[in-house]
């Protein structure tokens, strides 16, 4: 059984959670022709627009209602119908996603009141969606806002009331913790079997590093908005991550359209029964093409297991992240040594590791002393330095490395690719006696290549 305990630190020495308002504006991107508004201070705007700039290495569409103290103390309702309206004058969005922060939250403002009102006396908005969602700093980290956000979006624009099923249509809401190239691998793979998926939000589409041929001053692409309204007739909601059963709940209260959810896709046992579900919904046998790539990832398995076995590895991330994360190197024989998560949540009692501290990256240095690995965004890259352990960045924000949208992490594919990656990491590193020792006498595999056909020949009779 995990043991989950609160860090006894007074305050936050090394922060490792990331504002809930950042993960909504990141959820708004995700569709198409979306502009987050964060309403606070434009200091809280600054900050949140930095990490994602240089997160995605694009330029991000980000505003702010600009909040200052008087407007603090009297009200911004003001700021927001100002915002509003040139934003809709200048911009031209399909949706503005507005994220509160604990500036305004403190205060207590009925903003969702306060928009009914807007929108009564301006009629001109009629071409506009608004949708609010409350993220402030004190109500989680960046999965919360991410749900959140999501949520809002399902209880803004999808109608109530049971509609006509289509019945080879599903909708697909990703976690905060999938990158791009995960959400386009998972919606390629629903589209594999026949089906359509109503991707919600779709970061592929809008934060996958593409090119525009023109400046577009909103989210560059996404779930269409006019779209959203059709997954009340989906036959079922497939749901990646703990944190988006509130929306997968919302989406079932408002519609009836049941629910799976997935506490993850990384793996070999969890990308097995996203197919088995595949299979169900569309009565088609799995093509041959995946029938490939879990072969390939069982291969990468048996050749990768002989360097992670025995290693010590500390993690820190978002829960869900977390939860995955640990679940890999557990599986492939690795001890998870520390494991960090920033705010609680129930997905933490499923971490493959004695303890789980809910703290910051301070913590994570306390305990991570002498492992073989870290595994931790950027910000973590001094602690790395100073325990001389080899970072594997993940999570948000990834700004020393190139490509962080673009790496694929689920599914058969992004499990053996990571496979590959980290083995790789394990060798290079100054402490992989234990992957010399599996390749046989002298390195010259005989015990490797044996080991191996041992444990192929296992996996065959199970």
């Amino acid at each position: 059984m995990t043991e989950v305990v609160t860090s006894g630190k007074a305050c936050s020495v090394n922060p490792l959670k990331l504002s809930p308002a950042l993960g909504g504006a990141l959820a708004f991107l995700g569709i198409d022709g979306a502009l987050p508004l964060f309403h606070g201070s434009q200091g809280c705007t600054a900050f949140a627009l930095v990490l994602m700039v240089r997160h995605f290495r694009e330029a991000i569409p980000l505003q702010t209602t600009a909040m200052n103290e008087l407007t603090t103390i009297l009200g911004g309702a003001e700021n927001v119908e100002q915002a509003i309206d040139n934003i809709r004058e200048r911009n031209n969005p399909r949706l503005i996603g507005i994220c509160s922060t604990a500036l305004t939250e403190t205060r207590g403002e009925d903003m969702a009141a306060d928009l009914r009102t807007m929108r009564a006396r301006r009629p001109e908005w009629g071409d506009l969606e608004v949708v609010y969602a409350s993220t402030p700093d004190y109500g989680g980290s960046l999965e919360e806002g991410w749900g959140k956000a999501v949520t809002a979006t399902i209880e803004a624009l999808v109608p109530e009331g049971s509609a006509t099923r289509t019945l080879r249509q599903v909708n697909l809401l990703p976690g905060s913790h999938l990158t791009a190239a995960d959400i386009e691998e998972l919606r390629d793979l629903i589209e594999s079997f026949g089906l359509t998926a109503i991707v919600l939000p779709d970061l592929s589409n809008s934060l996958d590093g593409h090119v525009p041929d023109r400046h577009i001053p909103t989210s560059l692409g996404g779930t269409p908005v006019d779209t959203i309204p059709a997954m009340g007739r989906s036959v079922l909601t497939l749901a990646v991550g703990e944190h988006m059963r509130p929306a997968a709940e919302a989406l079932r209260r408002r519609t009836g359209v049941p629910y799976r959810l997935f506490d993850r896709l990384t793996g070999l046992e969890p990308t097995d029964a996203l197919v088995a579900t595949l299979i169900e919904l569309s009565g088609a046998d799995a093509p041959e093409r995946l029938r490939r790539e879990r072969s390939r990832l069982v291969d990468a398995m048996l050749d990768g297991h002989f360097y992670f076995d025995g290693r010590t590895v500390a993690i820190a991330g978002e829960p869900d992240l977390l939860l995955a994360l640990a679940s890999f190197f557990s599986g492939l024989g690795s001890r998870i040594t520390a494991a960090v998560a920033p705010v609680h949540s129930p997905s933490l009692a499923g971490v493959p590791a004695p303890r789980v501290v809910v703290g910051d990256l301070d913590d994570l240095q306390d305990a991570a002393t002498g492992c073989d690995l870290i595994v931790a965004n950027s910000h973590a890259g001094d602690i790395a330095q100073r325990l001389g352990a080899p970072l594997y960045r993940v999570g948000f924000p990834v700004y020393d490395r190139l490509g962080a949208a673009q790496r694929l992490t689920v599914g058969y594919r992004g499990t053996r690719q990571m496979i590959i990656d980290l083995a790789n990491r394990f060798i290079d590193s100054a402490h992989h006696e234990h992957g010399q020792e599996a390749a046989g006498p002298g390195g010259t595999g005989d015990g490797y290549a044996g080991a191996k056909e041992e444990r192929h020949a296992q996996a065959q009779a199970r």
